[in-house]
Parts: structure tokens; sequence; C-alpha cells
């Protein structure tokens, strides 16, 4: 099993390009706990919640990964929900850091308009700006090398498709 995690700030097109890309491929694919806790419990979010967003990724990569897919798309982890930690309340809690890592990542980069559905913080060109370099420092810290997806939306797709399909090819 390839255990591949989309990373980066919000409204990057990770989530678009999960659900799109397991369907055209036929692989398993994580959601982003952390928007069904949102949609639930609110926005105003505690240290507290993030640690239960943490632990919902969790039981939701497990159980996919538990199907023994050949390759697993997960929309998020838990290093992203240490940068939301760290912009949020200006801490990351180690625990964030030591949940199981993906296999590879691919850093969303923010260089397409933000949107906002209802569940986003961050839509100014600095906080956007910010986020993305504290998203950036929390994979340099866990020693993750993820490889940037950047561009308009085909090139995303472009770029998230070929490495998908070398990951593949190496496996």
């Amino acid at each position: 099993m390839i255990a591949v995690c989309f990373h980066g700030v919000e409204s990057t097109g990770k989530s678009l390009l999960a659900a799109k890309l397991s369907a055209d491929l036929g692989c398993a694919w994580v959601p982003e706990y952390g928007r069904e806790y949102c949609e639930a419990h609110g926005t105003d979010l505690t240290m507290a919640d993030l640690l239960a967003i943490a632990e919902g990724q969790a039981r939701a990569v497990e159980s996919a990964a538990a199907k023994r897919p050949a390759l697993l798309i997960l929309d998020t982890d838990q290093l992203m929900t240490a940068a939301w930690a760290q912009m949020l309340f200006g801490d990351v809690p180690p625990v964030l850091m030591a949940y199981p890592k993906a296999d590879h990542y691919l850093h969303f980069a923010a260089d397409v308009p933000w949107i906002d559905d209802g569940t986003r913080f961050f839509g100014t060109a600095g906080e956007r700006a910010r986020f993305d370099t504290i998203a950036r420092a929390v994979l340099v810290d866990a020693g993750i090398t993820a490889l940037e997806i950047a561009g308009d939306w085909a090139e995303r797709e472009a770029g998230v498709r070929q490495a998908l399909a070398e990951f593949r090819a190496k496996a």
C-alpha cells in the first residue's frame, strides 16, 4: 500500500482533487475529518477540538488502510492539524507530530484564489502566506520533503496525476 497525503492550507484544491482522482483512479480516499467536525460542531475551535480532529482523522485512516488498498489518498493528516494548532494558538502539542506519517506528501501551494465555503478561516493574502509558511515548516520539523503542487487547477491536477503515477511505478 502507498499512502499519499495532500498537505497545504485551505482552498488549494486538496479535497476536490482527492475526490476526483480517487474516483478516476479507482483508489481509496480518506476525506478531511476536520471539515466534518467543523460542520457538526462549529468553527470556534479550541486545542481540544484540534486534538479530537486529529484522533478522528487517525481512525478514518486506520479504517481505510485496514482494507490494504494499493493506493490510499489522504486529504490531510495530523501534520496539517499541527499547522492549524500553530496558526490558531501559537503552539503544537507533541502528540500531533507523533502520529504515523504517509509514504509521500504533496504540498499544495497557496497560489490559487481563496473561496469561502463557511468552514474556512484565513482568506487574506497575508493570512494565507503566514499559514502556508507554517504548513511548510511543520513538514520540515517532521523531516518530510514534500513534492510541490502549484499553478492553475489544470496544472495542479496534472502534477498530482504525474506524482501518483511515479509513486505507483516505484512501489
